[in-house]
């Protein structure tokens, strides 16, 4: 008397056992684990994700409490904002830890947002989404679904620069932040 054995179990049944059996006879150890190492830095080499530049954004104590500073990053395609809020805020970089930064194109359609000091917010034109600088771009209202892309800013108290380092989230229309 012979058994049917179906499709999904059979499949089931020789992954389970090739898995096993892999696992089993491969060779672990230190001399692998440097041969995957240089494995790592050849695939590096070829990889899609590219590191950050390191750009100037200003002077901390040239920037004033609650005004916009424009800038680029990672690239002349992409406009950014630095604010010094007066206050420290998490992300915040500077003297006082009050300086953060943030892609400049709304994460609903990517209109240019507008930075209000009075609400201490950005405004989008367009759909009226707003996010909030203070809580790491937290959208606050709008059309818009995700956080403003934060620019993680690093400082040089020797020379007092505000530097920007890297991109936290993706800015709108893009794959990857660094083309």
């Amino acid at each position: 008397m012979t058994e049917k054995v179906s499709r999904r179990i059979f499949l089931k049944v020789a992954g389970t056992s090739v898995a096993g059996v892999g696992a089993a006879v491969s060779p672990v150890g230190p001399a692998m684990a440097a041969e995957s190492d240089a494995a790592a830095v050849r695939a590096a080499a070829g990889m899609a994700v590219l590191p950050y530049p390191k750009a100037a954004v200003g002077k901390a104590k040239a920037m004033q409490p609650n005004t916009p500073v424009s800038f680029n990053y990672p690239d002349a395609d992409s406009p950014c904002v630095a604010i010094k809020m007066g206050q420290r805020v998490a992300g915040g970089v500077g003297p006082d830890g009050d300086i953060v930064a943030y892609s400049n194109l709304c994460t609903h359609m990517g209109c240019p947002l507008m930075y209000d000091g009075k609400t201490r917010s950005f405004k989008c034109p367009c759909h009226y989404s707003m996010f909030d600088p203070e809580k790491s771009g937290q959208m606050i209202c709008g059309q818009a679904t995700e956080d403003l892309p934060q620019i993680q800013l690093s400082y040089d108290a020797g020379s007092d620069t505000v530097h920007a380092v890297a991109v936290t989230g993706l800015i709108y229309g893009r794959q990857a932040n660094v083309l």
